[in-house]
């Protein structure tokens, strides 16, 4: 397996995005995507364990050397930002475990690193990232999309830090 691999999250309680990538100096390939999703008709404690045991999983079987995790941005639906704020505990808990360091970025930030603009739409990401990563289609859904972008970002940044 590749020695630089990069795991991001876009997180949701509903739906977690997730993307896993390696990247060797300007090859960047990706290795999964996809999303953990919970029934709303679960207790929150439960969807939470369930959220926590499957991205464990990922990082047990892709063994990521870092991670990438959108920032929390406020939203009009006070209950839904607790419940993101919520997954984003077990998310980051999951990463302390596994001694992941990880890297939070804004929206903004991503489609700056990724597409070149920080106003660029979901359809123009999702063909950046399809481009990027050498994809026959656009990953979908979109949360995995988000989530192969911030790896992606991640990548690219740690690039030109060097």
């Amino acid at each position: 397996m590749p020695s630089n691999i990069i795991i991001g999250i876009d997180p949701g309680i509903a739906d977690a995005g997730y993307g896993v990538i390696s990247s060797e100096g300007s090859q960047d390939k990706c290795l999964a995507y996809g999303s953990i999703r919970t029934s709303a008709g679960l207790p929150a404690a439960v969807r939470l364990k369930k959220l926590h045991d499957e991205l464990r999983a990922l990082i047990e079987r892709y063994r990521p050397r870092q991670a990438a995790l959108e920032k929390l941005f406020f939203s009009k639906n006070v209950k839904t930002a607790l419940q993101v704020a919520e997954a984003r505990g077990v998310i980051r808990l999951c990463f302390e475990e596994a001694g992941l360091p990880c890297r939070e970025f804004g929206p903004a930030e991503v489609k700056i690193a990724v597409s070149g603009h920080g106003g660029a739409g979901k359809q123009q990401m999702q063909k950046m990232v399809q481009a990027l990563l050498h994809l026959p289609a656009p990953p979908e859904p979109d949360d995995a999309a988000d989530a192969l972008a911030l790896a992606l970002a991640l990548a690219h940044t740690h690039k030109f830090d060097r």
